[in-house]
């Protein structure tokens, strides 16, 4: 299960890192090609959204790494899971319809939740 839980974390942490990073210092006009939703939020929250993806994933390793309050990670997957149920309800009230990515985020992040009550 260790091994497991620190591919699959590692995996979803090294993901929300590069987006969250994106988030925080690209401008709209640089992330509206791979983010069609950025024009109907506020820029502020875009960059606050960055900036909890990469705190997220700091709590995915972290924690476990440390030992300092394990309980952070399954909260951090938590996080991931209810992160990506509000991602797939933006894309959907916006008519875009491409929600896999969202999907298999959601579906790796309730893994990692489990695999990390398995520690």
């Amino acid at each position: 299960m260790n091994i497991a839980y620190w591919t699959v974390a590692g995996l979803l942490a090294i993901f929300y890192v590069y987006a969250g990073t994106l988030k925080v210092i690209r401008s709209r006009d640089q992330l509206r090609p791979m983010m069609a939703w950025v024009d109907r939020v506020p820029l502020p929250a875009v960059r606050a959204l960055g900036a909890v993806e990469i705190l997220g994933a700091a709590g995915l390793v972290l924690p476990p790494l440390t030992g300092i309050a394990p309980l952070l990670a399954p909260a951090a997957a938590i996080g991931f899971v209810l992160l990506q149920t509000g991602a797939i309800t933006v894309h959907l009230m916006g008519e875009d319809r491409r929600i896999t990515l969202n999907a298999g985020l959601t579906v790796t992040a309730a893994v990692t939740l489990w695999l990390a009550t398995r520690l």
